[in-house]
């Protein structure tokens, strides 16, 4: 509430061009009381509690002058951090030269405060230890925020802690290696044998994409996933790393792939999220940028109205746990930003979503007595907004269609070993005819002729000749697990039965698949506990 209530006053007295940090304010306290008085009325809080929001405002303001006239005579900044829940004070700020780096502002960090563990987030981007401030956009009065990894704190549990944060940091070292595997294969190996990851859309098309991007889609796929795994688990502060992490190698694909899928949107607001839960006010500016990101590639993605997801999914329904999550961490930003009405408009849209998403538990009960699962229950209700008749139909056709896709997997591994066996007993070597095969994009005629030349054998295919038309992830015959499908035409991964060039490699594939779920849809199924909570909570903020 304090933040709240000082937004709401910094934006009034910006309105009403009000300087606390000039005479006469500065000189006669009185003027302080009469302000306090007149905007108790138009905020609806007691008269002492504007007049100490007011002097705290007018005391930052103070600090920020003095600190900014510091700065231009001795190149020392104020970095405003704010603080881990755990510590007494929330926010505070510290003094700095820009030109060291990271890892030395963090033990200053350590050492003033008696944090062990922790990462600096700036504007959403984790500074990076070896890079100096001023080289990864850090500036005077930019505000940092002080991410812990480790909720272990006290000193008898200092070595537990130590053991969690080692268990962590082999834990992000181990994921990101196999997803590195899985992104660096190109598909010329045994595909009875080695996982390989293909980008493809949600009806199994394939997506044809620079080896460069499919690399950084798998690896921003993977941390994403890895990042709602956690989620879950209600390990904020974990989640929000990988998050960044796949933000950032999303960010090395091209903005037209960008545009059209929604995954990079889905990922703008689960950060957003995250900030909420981890009660990051900190972040307020960078929240701002990423919800407008989101909506803006929603729009181009889903088109005006839903049109264009309607032509590809017919039942659009399930995409509305998106814009209810949207529209609630825009009120709540708005709220923490002293803009009530706008608060209170977008709450309102967040009500009426949650009327029509929360569903029937008979319908649920019925549609589980007729075999579908749970959680496909739940997708399929919200997908045709409760009508039970067309969500039995809805779910038996996709059930079709999934088998239908898989036996095509099926058939396509069978015809592509049939021709690697009929290259082999020409004469030549599983890999080579395998890697000719690939090259071939499927054609032996072409694979043979390849193999006749041992130049061409050795030669590496081009990158914009990879193959990406998996769809889903696939075990063994009869078995199937869905990877992450956030978009009407969104990139998906697939992969081979498990089989790699060593234990150990076979070891961090199998990991990093295990946080990919089951279903396709995994993402619109929230439970929408959290959300309540939130909603309840800034309506009893707006009706105060």
């Amino acid at each position: 509430m304090d933040e709240h209530l000082q937004a709401r006053l910094i934006a009034q007295l910006r309105q009403d061009n009000i300087r606390l940090w000039l005479e006469p304010f500065t000189i006669d306290h009185q003027h302080i009381q009469d302000l306090a008085v007149r905007y108790a009325s138009v905020t609806g809080f007691a008269v002492d509690v504007v007049r100490s929001a007011l002097e705290i405002i007018q005391s930052d303001t103070v600090m920020k002058g003095e600190g900014n006239k510091e700065y231009r005579e001795t190149s020392v900044a104020t970095l405003e951090l704010h603080l881990p829940k755990e510590t007494q004070m929330r926010k505070d700020s510290i003094k700095t030269k820009l030109d060291i780096t990271a890892h030395e502002l963090r033990k200053e960090i350590s050492k003033r405060f008696g944090l062990e563990h922790f990462n600096l987030i700036l504007k959403g981007k984790t500074l990076a230890p070896e890079k100096r401030l001023d080289e990864q956009n850090v500036k005077n009065n930019s505000k940092i925020m002080v991410l812990n990894v480790s909720s272990v704190n006290e000193r008898n549990e200092m070595l537990e802690g130590e053991k969690e944060k080692r268990s962590e940091d082999e834990g992000v070292e181990r994921a990101q290696k196999g997803f590195q595997i899985l992104s660096e294969r190109d598909g010329s190996e045994d595909p009875a044998t080695t996982p390989f990851l293909e980008i493809a859309d949600q009806k199994g098309n394939p997506l044809q994409i620079p080896d460069t991007e499919r690399k950084a889609l798998i690896m921003a796929m993977g941390f994403h996933e890895k990042g709602r795994a956690l989620m879950k688990k209600r390990k904020n502060s974990s989640a929000l790393w990988y998050l960044l992490r796949a933000d950032e190698q999303f960010n090395k694909c091209d903005s037209s792939i960008l545009n059209t899928v929604d995954n990079f949107a889905v990922l703008q607001l689960d950060i957003v999220w995250c900030y909420q839960l981890l009660n990051e006010l900190s972040c307020l500016d960078d929240a701002k940028n990423r919800l407008q990101n989101a909506e803006r590639r929603f729009q181009r993605c889903y088109g005006d109205q839903q049109s264009r997801l309607q032509q590809i999914k017919v039942h659009t329904g399930g995409e509305d746990v998106l814009f209810l999550r949207l529209y609630l961490l825009q009120s709540s930003l708005a709220y923490h930003t002293g803009d009530e009405n706008k608060a209170s408009h977008l709450l309102n849209k967040v009500q009426d979503l949650y009327g029509r998403l929360c569903l029937d538990p008979e319908k649920l009960n019925q549609l589980m007595s007729l075999g579908f699962p749970d959680q496909e229950a739940r997708l399929g209700l919200r997908a045709c907004r409760g009508n039970i008749d067309e969500a039995a139909l809805h779910l038996t056709q996709r059930r079709k269609e999934k088998e239908e896709m898989k036996e095509r997997e099926r058939e396509k591994r069978r015809r592509r070993l049939l021709d690697i066996n009929t290259l082999v007993e020409l004469g030549y070597s599983k890999r080579d005819a395998t890697k000719a095969l690939h090259q071939a994009k499927g054609d032996i005629d072409k694979a043979y002729g390849t193999l006749l030349d041992r130049a061409e054998v050795q030669t590496a295919h081009t990158p914009d000749q990879t193959e990406m038309c998996y769809s889903s992830l696939t075990g063994d015959e009869g078995t199937s697990q869905s990877p992450p499908s956030p978009s009407s035409e969104e990139p998906s991964t697939s992969s081979d039965p498990p089989s790699v060039s060593s234990p150990l490699d076979e070891e961090l594939v199998n990991e990093v698949l295990g946080d990919i779920p089951r279903h396709e849809e995994d993402y619109l199924d929230l439970s929408l506990d959290e959300e309540q909570e939130l909603i309840a909570q800034l309506r009893s903020y707006l009706e105060k």
